[in-house]
């Protein structure tokens, strides 16, 4: 969801990202390049970001991890979260989901010493689609990023040792994908999302 991302802090919005891991351990580079190579992406996105330090290739759905996130949540204090799709080949990101919906549920306790910060209680999870999951995405909405494409693009090959190095076919997959979604709702590239909770809207403005 980089072209949203990139999107909605060109609209003025706070967007902090948090990565759950740090990538380690990976067949390709080092937590220092991965950590300089985020930050770069973070820089070209115009966006903030938070490392939350579980175990890579092991992030599990516990008390300990939820505290963790919520904990974030409350410094952060956002109104909308957005968590990969729950439906997911990769086990760290359907564990990734069910800690962040229940980190949502946990910021917002009283007298629970292990989550610091004063309580809140975001409005909204809304969910993307990781780009490896072979699924028939049936979106409740899509966003059209036809203006920050180029920056996504950007984003993703600014992760030179997962991307540049081995000349992946990733970026070019990406932007495929959302000219594929962008053609569902009459624009040039479009990411798509999903929500179980009601979307409101006080006009009607905004849809293309």
């Amino acid at each position: 969801m980089g072209g949203s991302i990139a999107k909605l802090a060109k609209q003025g919005h706070f967007v902090h990202l948090l990565d759950m891991t740090n990538g380690e351990p990976t067949p390709r580079g080092t937590p220092e390049k991965r950590a300089k190579e985020a930050a770069a992406a973070a820089k070209i996105l115009g966006v903030e970001r938070t490392l939350v330090g579980l175990p890579n290739r092991q992030v599990v759905h516990s008390i300990d991890a939820r505290h963790r996130v919520a904990s974030v949540y409350r410094t952060i204090r956002p109104d909308w979260i957005f968590l990969p799709y729950p439906i997911d080949a990769h086990p760290d990101h359907v564990a990734v989901t069910r800690i962040g919906e229940d980190a949502r549920f946990d910021a917002k306790l009283t007298n629970c010493p292990t989550i610091s910060g004063e309580p809140c209680y975001p409005k909204r999870i809304i969910y993307y689609f990781c780009t490896h999951l072979r699924l028939n995405i049936q979106p409740t909405f899509c966003l059209d990023i036809t203006d920050t494409i180029e920056t996504k693009i950007a984003a993703v090959t600014a992760y030179e040792s997962q991307m540049v190095q081995i000349n992946s076919e990733v970026p070019q997959m990406v932007k495929t994908m959302n000219g594929y979604f962008g053609g569902r709702i009459g624009t040039r590239y479009a990411e798509p999302f999903f929500s179980h909770e009601v979307m409101g809207f006080s006009g009607l403005d905004q849809l293309v």
